[in-house]
Protein backbone atom coordinates (compact mmCIF):
# COMPACT_ATOMS: atom_id res chain seq x y z
CA UNK A 1 0.00 0.00 0.00
CA UNK A 2 1.26 3.44 -0.93
CA UNK A 3 -0.18 6.43 0.89
CA UNK A 4 0.28 9.82 -0.72
CA UNK A 5 0.43 13.00 1.28
CA UNK A 6 -0.47 16.51 0.22
CA UNK A 7 0.01 19.81 1.93
CA UNK A 8 -3.09 21.87 2.51
CA UNK A 9 -3.53 25.65 2.67
CA UNK A 10 -3.63 25.19 6.46
CA UNK A 11 -0.04 24.61 7.66
CA UNK A 12 -1.36 22.77 10.74
CA UNK A 13 -2.94 20.01 8.63
CA UNK A 14 -1.72 17.37 6.22
CA UNK A 15 -3.83 15.33 3.81
CA UNK A 16 -3.22 11.56 3.59
CA UNK A 17 -4.53 9.70 0.52
CA UNK A 18 -4.51 5.90 1.00
CA UNK A 19 -5.57 5.09 -2.58
CA UNK A 20 -8.84 3.46 -1.53
CA UNK A 21 -12.17 4.53 -0.11
CA UNK A 22 -12.17 5.99 3.38
CA UNK A 23 -15.90 6.79 3.73
CA UNK A 24 -18.68 5.61 1.46
CA UNK A 25 -20.92 8.61 2.19
CA UNK A 26 -20.36 12.06 3.61
CA UNK A 27 -17.53 13.18 5.83
CA UNK A 28 -16.66 12.99 9.53
CA UNK A 29 -14.75 15.53 11.58
CA UNK A 30 -13.41 14.70 15.04
CA UNK A 31 -11.97 17.40 17.28
CA UNK A 32 -10.82 15.00 20.00
CA UNK A 33 -10.56 11.32 20.87
CA UNK A 34 -13.87 11.23 22.74
CA UNK A 35 -15.72 12.55 19.70
CA UNK A 36 -14.03 9.86 17.58
CA UNK A 37 -15.62 6.93 19.40
CA UNK A 38 -17.34 5.80 16.16
CA UNK A 39 -14.06 5.59 14.23
CA UNK A 40 -11.40 3.06 15.20
CA UNK A 41 -9.01 4.73 12.73
CA UNK A 42 -9.49 8.18 14.24
CA UNK A 43 -9.10 6.69 17.72
CA UNK A 44 -5.64 5.28 16.94
CA UNK A 45 -4.62 8.50 15.22
CA UNK A 46 -5.50 10.44 18.38
CA UNK A 47 -3.17 8.10 20.30
CA UNK A 48 -0.29 9.76 18.43
CA UNK A 49 1.19 12.64 20.41
CA UNK A 50 0.55 15.84 18.48
CA UNK A 51 -2.66 14.86 16.64
CA UNK A 52 -5.36 17.38 17.55
CA UNK A 53 -8.10 16.71 14.95
CA UNK A 54 -8.97 14.09 12.34
CA UNK A 55 -11.16 14.57 9.27
CA UNK A 56 -12.35 11.64 7.15
CA UNK A 57 -13.38 12.26 3.55
CA UNK A 58 -14.42 9.93 0.76
CA UNK A 59 -10.87 9.03 -0.24
CA UNK A 60 -8.63 10.95 2.14
CA UNK A 61 -7.81 11.58 5.79
CA UNK A 62 -6.77 15.00 7.02
CA UNK A 63 -4.84 15.20 10.29
CA UNK A 64 -4.32 18.37 12.30
CA UNK A 65 -1.08 18.79 14.17
CA UNK A 66 -0.97 20.79 17.40
CA UNK A 67 2.49 22.24 16.80
CA UNK A 68 4.73 19.18 16.46
CA UNK A 69 7.32 18.89 13.71
CA UNK A 70 5.70 17.30 10.64
CA UNK A 71 9.00 15.56 9.82
CA UNK A 72 8.63 13.56 13.05
CA UNK A 73 4.86 13.19 13.05
CA UNK A 74 4.24 12.29 9.39
CA UNK A 75 5.99 8.86 9.40
CA UNK A 76 4.11 7.79 12.54
CA UNK A 77 0.77 8.80 11.03
CA UNK A 78 1.61 7.07 7.73
CA UNK A 79 2.51 3.86 9.59
CA UNK A 80 -0.66 3.98 11.67
CA UNK A 81 -2.90 4.48 8.63
CA UNK A 82 -1.10 1.75 6.70
CA UNK A 83 -1.38 -0.75 9.57
CA UNK A 84 -5.08 0.01 9.95
CA UNK A 85 -5.87 -0.49 6.25
CA UNK A 86 -3.69 -3.58 5.75
CA UNK A 87 -5.23 -5.23 8.82
CA UNK A 88 -8.65 -4.73 7.23
CA UNK A 89 -9.99 -2.92 10.29
CA UNK A 90 -13.12 -0.78 9.93
CA UNK A 91 -12.75 2.95 9.43
CA UNK A 92 -16.05 3.66 11.19
CA UNK A 93 -18.37 1.50 13.27
CA UNK A 94 -21.34 3.85 13.64
CA UNK A 95 -22.66 7.27 12.80
CA UNK A 96 -21.26 10.51 14.07
CA UNK A 97 -23.92 11.78 16.49
CA UNK A 98 -22.03 15.05 16.80
CA UNK A 99 -22.70 15.78 13.14
CA UNK A 100 -25.38 18.34 13.56
CA UNK A 101 -28.16 18.65 11.06
CA UNK A 102 -29.83 21.51 12.89
CA UNK A 103 -30.63 24.11 10.31
CA UNK A 104 -31.69 27.61 11.20
CA UNK A 105 -33.78 28.44 8.17
CA UNK A 106 -36.33 30.71 9.91
CA UNK A 107 -39.15 30.30 7.39
CA UNK A 108 -36.70 30.65 4.50
CA UNK A 109 -38.04 29.90 1.05
CA UNK A 110 -37.36 26.17 0.48
CA UNK A 111 -36.48 26.93 -3.14
CA UNK A 112 -33.72 29.35 -2.11
CA UNK A 113 -32.39 26.86 0.45
CA UNK A 114 -32.34 24.16 -2.26
CA UNK A 115 -30.41 26.51 -4.59
CA UNK A 116 -27.87 27.29 -1.85
CA UNK A 117 -27.34 23.59 -1.09
CA UNK A 118 -27.04 22.77 -4.79
CA UNK A 119 -24.34 25.41 -5.33
CA UNK A 120 -22.49 24.26 -2.22
CA UNK A 121 -22.60 20.61 -3.35
CA UNK A 122 -21.64 21.20 -6.97
CA UNK A 123 -19.29 24.20 -6.85
CA UNK A 124 -17.91 24.62 -3.33
CA UNK A 125 -17.55 21.22 -1.67
CA UNK A 126 -15.43 19.65 -4.46
CA UNK A 127 -12.97 22.56 -4.29
CA UNK A 128 -12.81 22.47 -0.50
CA UNK A 129 -12.31 18.66 -0.57
CA UNK A 130 -9.25 19.12 -2.81
CA UNK A 131 -7.74 21.10 0.06
CA UNK A 132 -8.53 18.34 2.59
CA UNK A 133 -11.70 19.73 4.09
CA UNK A 134 -15.43 20.09 3.82
CA UNK A 135 -18.12 22.65 4.36
CA UNK A 136 -21.53 21.98 5.86
CA UNK A 137 -24.72 23.98 5.56
CA UNK A 138 -26.24 25.13 8.86
CA UNK A 139 -28.97 27.49 7.80
CA UNK A 140 -30.23 30.53 5.96
CA UNK A 141 -31.83 33.30 7.99
CA UNK A 142 -32.47 36.95 7.19
CA UNK A 143 -30.24 36.86 4.12
CA UNK A 144 -27.34 35.20 5.95
CA UNK A 145 -26.04 31.73 5.05
CA UNK A 146 -24.44 29.86 7.97
CA UNK A 147 -21.68 27.39 7.09
CA UNK A 148 -19.16 25.32 9.04
CA UNK A 149 -15.66 24.69 7.73
CA UNK A 150 -14.20 21.27 8.61
CA UNK A 151 -10.97 19.36 8.20
CA UNK A 152 -8.06 21.35 6.81
CA UNK A 153 -10.40 24.29 6.33
CA UNK A 154 -11.24 24.55 10.02
CA UNK A 155 -8.86 27.05 11.53
CA UNK A 156 -7.10 27.67 8.23
CA UNK A 157 -5.67 31.18 7.97
CA UNK A 158 -7.43 31.63 4.61
CA UNK A 159 -10.82 30.21 5.67
CA UNK A 160 -12.30 33.64 6.39
CA UNK A 161 -11.25 34.84 2.95
CA UNK A 162 -12.67 31.66 1.40
CA UNK A 163 -16.00 32.25 3.10
CA UNK A 164 -16.23 36.00 2.55
CA UNK A 165 -14.71 36.44 -0.88
CA UNK A 166 -15.15 33.06 -2.50
CA UNK A 167 -18.31 31.40 -1.26
CA UNK A 168 -20.19 34.60 -0.38
CA UNK A 169 -19.52 36.13 -3.79
CA UNK A 170 -20.55 32.93 -5.58
CA UNK A 171 -23.81 32.62 -3.64
CA UNK A 172 -24.64 36.33 -4.00
CA UNK A 173 -24.01 36.14 -7.74
CA UNK A 174 -26.46 33.29 -8.30
CA UNK A 175 -28.94 33.97 -5.47
CA UNK A 176 -29.74 37.66 -4.93
CA UNK A 177 -31.47 36.90 -1.62
CA UNK A 178 -28.11 35.97 -0.08
CA UNK A 179 -26.57 39.02 1.62
CA UNK A 180 -23.67 37.42 3.47
CA UNK A 181 -22.05 34.20 4.66
CA UNK A 182 -21.10 33.61 8.30
CA UNK A 183 -19.12 30.78 9.91
CA UNK A 184 -20.60 28.44 12.51
CA UNK A 185 -18.20 27.09 15.12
Amino acid sequence: MFIQTEQTPNPATLKFIPGEAVLENGTMFFENKDAASVSPLAQVLFDIDGVSAVFLGSDFITVENEGKDWDELKPVILGTIMEHFTAGLPIVTGSNDDETTDNEDDDADPEIVAQIKELLDTRVRPAVARDGGDITYHGFRDGVVYLRMQGACSGCPSSTATLKYGIQNLLKHYIPEVESVEPVE
